[in-house]
């Protein structure tokens, strides 16, 4: 009400985001809606205060209870993902993994990561962000018929190039990652190896993925996405990488601090302290796992629809749709689904052959609509609306007045 009173401009937006939020399916696989418990710590007077530094050695006063509060959140995350080191201080997940380059490499080091068009992240080696213009970027892709990670060539690059750090994880890729595999390749070329698991923590934490940690050195995360919580970072050191590098939690650490951030967003870290214990709960368990079976269903149906499925199907929250076979582009299929109440995204496809911004395909997933509550046969019922939006234009006041009636029995978490 206070905020009506004072901005009622800003106040009208969210009030209209809200809404938009509460009648359309949120589909893109990279959000979700974070709880009410979550959103009151994020929105919290914790926002007012710096707190540069770490727990116990802080450069102002005023901090007792800020140090309780972050290494509560560091446990919770040591005891949810099984590690030796968290730091929670990562503003999101791009300087997550700008930290994890400056601590284990110099300008001008070999590094290794998944090609963007292929489905992996700009911060992991493409040629327009930091880590190409600052590190010698070695990129692996997918096999072009099966749509999977050739293990085979990231061991080949390897060994050719030995990189000093290599970056797995993905923005589009729908399959359960081979960590122990990757971890072999690493170790017989010495490198450190890092997996981005900003898509899948929450499947990893739920059991609905199998964890990187055993394999792998360092860990970074967003954490919103499939854990459910506010927008930030983590970056997790493991036993692993402590007996590669004994220094390595210390060298993490002071690459957030001073290295590249300053005071901490403390509200954020409370919020990420929520959804920690959130996720370690039997609830959250049984959430992940019905993620992948709601993607896996929705997956089957669009198949049966006549969709492209990049890989043919999926082992997690995300489908990539090549359209090609549609005779529509993803941006016009985008701005279908949009206009009909289903929030997707366009995207490139592994060897696409149009334009980055004229993709060919369409990436969607299911952590969202997951948390509101629907299952295998909502599933079902969204692949038709997907269907006919795509096949045809003029169906779409009708299916957003289906979305409509089909939200209501799915409210947002109170």
């Amino acid at each position: 009400m206070k905020l009506k009173k004072q901005d009622p401009q800003v106040a009208k937006l969210i009030e209209l985001e809200t809404e938009r939020q509460k009648t359309s399916l949120e589909m893109i696989p990279s959000e979700n809606h974070s709880s009410p418990a979550v959103r009151e710590a994020l929105g919290s007077l914790l926002t007012d205060k710096y707190a540069e530094g770490y727990p116990g050695k802080r450069y102002y006063a005023g901090l007792k209870y800020y140090d309780i509060l972050e290494n509560l959140c560091q446990d919770r995350a040591k005891k949810l993902f099984g590690v030796a080191h968290v730091n929670v201080q990562p503003y999101s997940g791009s300087p997550a993994n700008a930290a994890v380059y400056m601590a284990v490499c110099e300008p001008g080091d070999t590094i290794m990561g998944m090609a963007l068009p292929m489905g992996g992240h700009l911060t992991h080696g493409w040629k327009v962000n930091f880590s190409a213009k600052f590190y010698n970027s070695v990129q692996y892709g997918v096999d072009e018929k099966t749509g999977l990670i050739n293990y085979d060539e990231v061991e080949k690059l390897a060994k050719e190039k030995k990189p000093k750090l290599i970056f797995v994880g993905a923005t589009a890729y729908s399959r359960i990652f081979d960590w122990k595999r990757l971890g072999e390749i690493a170790d017989s070329v010495g490198a450190y190896l890092a997996a981005d698991i900003a898509h899948i923590a929450g499947l990893v934490a739920g059991g609905a993925h199998p964890s990187p940690v055993p394999y792998v050195h360092i860990v970074s995360t967003t954490t919103h996405k499939t854990l459910r919580g506010p927008r930030g970072g983590m970056i997790m050191v493991t036993q692993k990488g402590v007996e590669k590098d004994p220094d390595l939690p210390k060298k993490i650490d002071r690459a957030i601090f001073p290295g590249l951030q300053g005071g901490p967003h403390m509200h954020q870290i409370a919020g990420i302290a929520v959804c920690l214990k959130e996720a370690s709960t039997p609830a959250f368990k049984k959430y992940a796992k019905q993620i992948v079976k709601n993607a896996r269903a929705l997956a089957k149906e669009l198949k049966e629809y006549g969709f492209n499925l990049v890989s043919g199907g999926t082992d997690n929250h995300l489908i990539l749709i090549d359209l090609r076979n549609k005779n529509i582009a993803g941006p016009e299929a985008q701005d279908l689904l949009e206009e009909a109440g289903i929030t997707i995204n366009k995207n490139s496809i592994p060897f696409d052959p149009a334009p980055p911004f004229k993709p060919s395909g369409i990436r969607m997933g299911t952590p969202a609509i997951t948390t509101r509550g629907m299952k295998e046969k909502e599933m079902k019922i969204i692949a038709g609306w997907i269907n006919e939006v795509v096949s045809n234009k003029n169906s779409v006041k009708k299916v957003r007045e289906e979305i409509k009636k089909l939200c209501k029995k799915f409210p947002l978490p109170k």
